[in-house]
């Protein structure tokens, strides 16, 4: 049996960057792009007609942002995986989009192994978190033998984290978790920083919306713009 191959469209502003994109994935037996473009509209016009497998796409793409793009295409229920290139991810931007519905969110700077190494993931379907943007050494896989800078989604969390996840999505506030799961507001004021921190996000908003993207089945007991974390405020509710 022979190895299947994914469809994918591109979309950045960039004719080199397009021009890049393409030759790299042309040089991989798996995937063949079918479509490349340089704005929002002939993206969605492009996901329309052709329904590809994969669509990997610049997120401040004009005329409108990669998010609004993505909403878009989520409103219409297209099989199309998207994956993003994004400038920098040291914001919750990342997350929003993959609570969102996105796949994943690739640093710009990647090596062009390295954007395989994601794009063939997500093929198979997995979703991905960027966690390390901001090591250059893990970015590169040579820190602890690391070959990639992605992870599933959540892995990294305790199970009494992954239910504080659950409640807040549900809307509950800490004092309601905390009821629910027989603990102090101060301990799930704790629980909350130490999530902040493992998924690089930093609001209750990202965190509710992230909840209800990706915590479906998870063992209970019984402004989407980014913002910075100052401390207990940001973790109160």
């Amino acid at each position: 049996m022979g190895t299947r191959c994914f469809s994918v469209v591109i979309a950045d502003r960039h004719p080199f960057i397009l021009c890049g994109l393409k030759s790299v994935l042309h040089a991989e037996s798996e995937f063949k792009v079918v479509a490349t473009c340089r704005d929002a509209t002939t993206w969605i016009e492009a996901i329309h007609e052709l329904s590809p497998d994969l669509a990997l796409l610049d997120i401040c793409l004009p005329p409108v942002n990669g998010l609004q793009v993505l909403a878009a295409i989520n409103s219409e229920h297209f099989r199309t995986r998207i994956v993003f290139l994004a400038a920098s991810l040291e914001t919750s931007g990342g997350v929003i989009a993959i609570a969102g519905g996105a796949y994943g969110v690739i640093p710009q700077d990647a090596t062009p192994q390295l954007l395989v190494r994601c794009l063939r993931k997500v093929a198979f379907g997995q979703k991905l978190l960027p966690i390390a943007s901001w090591d250059p050494e893990l970015r590169n896989g040579h820190k602890h033998g690391t070959p990639d800078v992605f992870v599933p989604l959540l892995s990294g969390l305790s199970e009494r984290e992954r239910q504080v996840i659950h409640l807040v999505g549900e809307g509950l506030s800490n004092k309601e978790v905390g009821r629910q799961l027989n603990l102090s507001c101060g301990t799930i004021k704790v629980h909350l920083h130490r999530i902040y921190q493992k998924l690089a996000i930093h609001n209750r908003t990202a965190l509710a919306l992230l909840a209800k993207g990706d915590l479906e089945g998870v063992a209970t007991p019984h402004d989407t713009a980014a913002e910075g974390y100052t401390g207990p405020s940001a973790i109160s509710g």
